[in-house]
């Protein structure tokens, strides 16, 4: 049941962006021009998704079950670091040359597009990367506790 409704969430998060032309790559890098052709349009559709994400964490962050009797795993940490800055411009350095983030890529993966295809490709060799490159961090660095 679990994985049922996973993928119904999945379809019906992938049709959202399909409708709000989150999909459409054009349509991104024209919100992202904000110097010519900006088309504002997709302010809206982050504005809608913020709300709705807003409302469903207050809503989750008072449980410790899911709807579905799973427990929940929010995120806990609140600090702004190094990692979180550079994760971020990296983000959005690829998103604005792109103009596909991983939601959207999937769907166009999904739909047979080239530009899709390579963007997946590209994210899973990043994930790869830098799934190797901690663990490296996590070997060199020194143990915590006793006497230094």
């Amino acid at each position: 049941m679990v994985n049922i409704i996973a993928m119904l969430a999945g379809l019906i998060f992938g049709l959202g962006l399909i409708l709000a032309g989150m999909a459409d790559p054009a349509k991104v890098l024209a919100f992202l021009d904000i110097t010519g052709a900006w088309d504002p349009s997709l302010a809206l559709v982050m504005g809608g998704a913020i709300a709705v994400g807003s409302v469903a964490f207050a809503v989750a962050s008072r449980r410790n079950r899911s709807y579905l009797g799973l427990p929940m795993h929010l995120p806990t940490a609140r600090v702004i670091d190094k990692r979180l800055i550079l994760g971020s411009l990296t983000f959005g350095i690829g998103w604005g040359m792109a103009g596909i983030c991983p939601g959207p890529a999937l769907v166009l993966l999904g739909a047979g597009s080239s530009k899709g295809i390579v963007f997946v490709a590209a994210m899973l060799l990043g994930m790869g990367i830098f799934e190797i490159l901690e663990r490296s961090r996590l070997v060199d660095r020194p143990k915590m506790g006793g006497r230094i």
